[in-house]
Order: C-alpha cells, then sequence, then structure tokens
C-alpha cells in the first residue's frame, strides 16, 4: 500500500508543479528570472519552516551539513537556475516535454552512480528518451530556442536531486530536506537580481500570481521529496510523466499555444520511454516478489 500511497502523491505533485509552471511564467511576465527565483526561495523556506514547527521537525541540526543533504542542495541550486531562467522564455508546453526527462535522469544516475541494475532494454528506453528530448529542442535548426538549454539543465539538476534524496540518512524528516534545499535558493536568486539589474513595476496581480506560486510549488516539492522516500524511485518516478499532460493542457488552454508536429513526438517518445521503463520495472519486481509487484499494477 505505501508504493500505490507514494504512486498517488506523485501524480497529485504533478498536478500542483504543473499550477506552479502556470503561476511562475505569469509571474515571469513582469519580473526578472532573480526576483522569481528569490520570492519563490523565501516563500517556500517560510512555509517550510512553518510546516516543520507543526510537526515538531529540527531544522537547526548538524544533519543540514551531512554530504547528500549539501549535495542535495547544490543540485536544487542547479535545478532551480535552471527553471527560472527557461520557463518565461520558453513555450510552456516544450519547457513541460524537456522536464519529462527528470525520471529518466533518475534511472541513468541510478545506474551510473548507485550502480542499481539495469538491463539493455531500459538503457534503450533512456536513449529513446534523449532522442525524444532532441526532436523537441531541435538545436542547429531554425526554430531553435536557447533558452531551451536551461530547461535540460533544470531537469538534470532536479532528477539528480530526487536521486540524492534516496541516499539522505533515512532519519531526516522530509520537511527538513525541503526547508534545507529551498533555503539553499535564496542567495543565488539575490545574486541573479544583482547581475540582471532590470527594473520592474510590481502589481497587485503580480503579487498574487507570486503568492500563489509560493504555495503550489512548496506543496508539489514536500509531496515529491515524500513520494521518492516511499517507494524505489524506479517505480515511482515515471510517474511524473503526468505533469506533461496537466502542464501542456494549460500552455493551450491558457496560453493559447500549439505545440507542432516535432514537439509532440518528441514529447510522445519521451512518455513512451518512461512508460516502458516502469514496465519493465514492474516485470523485474514480479519476478523478485509477486506481493511488491502487485502494489504497482
Amino acid at each position: 500500500m505505501q508504493t500505490v500511497r507514494a504512486i498517488l502523491l506523485m501524480i497529485l505533485a504533478m498536478a500542483l508543479l504543473a499550477l506552479s509552471d502556470l503561476f511562475i511564467k505569469l509571474s515571469s511576465q513582469v519580473l526578472t528570472p532573480g526576483h522569481v527565483m528569490f520570492f519563490l526561495s523565501l516563500g517556500g523556506t517560510l512555509v517550510f519552516i512553518l510546516i516543520a514547527r507543526m510537526q515538531g521537525a529540527t531544522l537547526l541540526s548538524r544533519d543540514a551539513l551531512h554530504p547528500w543533504v549539501l549535495a542535495r542542495s547544490g543540485l536544487e541550486i542547479i535545478g532551480g537556475i535552471g527553471l527560472v531562467m527557461s520557463i518565461g522564455r520558453i513555450p510552456l508546453s516544450l519547457f513541460a516535454a524537456i522536464m519529462q526527462m527528470a525520471p529518466l535522469v533518475v534511472t541513468l544516475g541510478a545506474a551510473v552512480f548507485l550502480k542499481e541494475p539495469v538491463g539493455p532494454r531500459r538503457w534503450i528506453a533512456i536513449l529513446a528518451g534523449i532522442v525524444g528530448m532532441l526532436l523537441v529542442i531541435r538545436p542547429g535548426a531554425a526554430g531553435f530556442e536557447p533558452a531551451a538549454l536551461f530547461a535540460v539543465m533544470g531537469v538534470c539538476g532536479l532528477g539528480l536531486r530526487d536521486l540524492i534524496t534516496r541516499l539522505s540518512p533515512p532519519h531526516i524528516p522530509s520537511i527538513s530536506l525541503a526547508t534545507w534545499g529551498f533555503s539553499a535558493t535564496i542567495p543565488m536568486g539575490l545574486i541573479l537580481m544583482l547581475v540582471m539589474q532590470q527594473p520592474v513595476t510590481v502589481t497587485t496581480t503580480t503579487i498574487w500570481h507570486m503568492g500563489v506560486a509560493i504555495v503550489v510549488t512548496a506543496a508539489g516539492y514536500y509531496a515529491v521529496t515524500q513520494a521518492m522516500r516511499m517507494a524505489p524511485a524506479a517505480i515511482v518516478s515515471p510517474f511524473r510523466y503526468t505533469r506533461l499532460i496537466f502542464s501542456m493542457s494549460v500552455g493551450i488552454l491558457i496560453f493559447g499555444e500549439r505545440p507542432d508536429g516535432l514537439t509532440l513526438l518528441g514529447a510522445g517518445i519521451i512518455l513512451s520511454a518512461g512508460l516502458y521503463a516502469l514496465y519493465r520495472e514492474r516485470k523485474l519486481a514480479l519476478a523478485r516478489d509477486p506481493v511488491v509487484a502487485q502494489t504497482v499494477r
């Protein structure tokens, strides 16, 4: 049952993060990436501190300096920069398609860094996902969006962050990890604000957009952290692909985006590769333990 709960929690997280994409993009129409990152990081950290106090979790702890926790925070910064630098500059449907590489990044990282067994069929799925991403980005083509490379940076940072989450000491509460990770991005937001000096006019609407972005991002972020700790990454991560459906729907309905054929083809390949990776994991789980396999049917 815990695996089922983790899967449902991941799907909920993806719906919340799709809303986060929407409100971050709306905020980015007025604010610079530095402003967005700073306010998002500061607001999210305050939300997590409040939740931590309600749960009685300790934030001032030497665990915050654990090597895996520090590595996780570093990847959080990389992923955050990639996210805020891209989401305001490229269509939401394009951003969503690229971000769906995260589960395959986790599978690849698990194989390379954790030496987890990944058979040839899942390696083929990973390679297919990369091909799909190249079809979406189309480097060198006439319609190439250089800002899409920031999205690639973001998906690599956030995917590896999720992998590192599994290596963090199990006694550390998820809310503590979430708080430390979010707070680590606050200084980078300030740096980006100083580097990208640009006057902005903040309206009530902008404050509203940023406030909603903070709440749904914090909720989605915490749900991802919790889901990744409740079940194996290879089982939970493929359900990240539901974000593609949520975010593309938002892009089409709210921003009037019309993804072209290559974008849809690339997104379809990425989605298929992730679903196949899930299918193979379920087959392997069945071979190892029929009871475990039933939880992901």
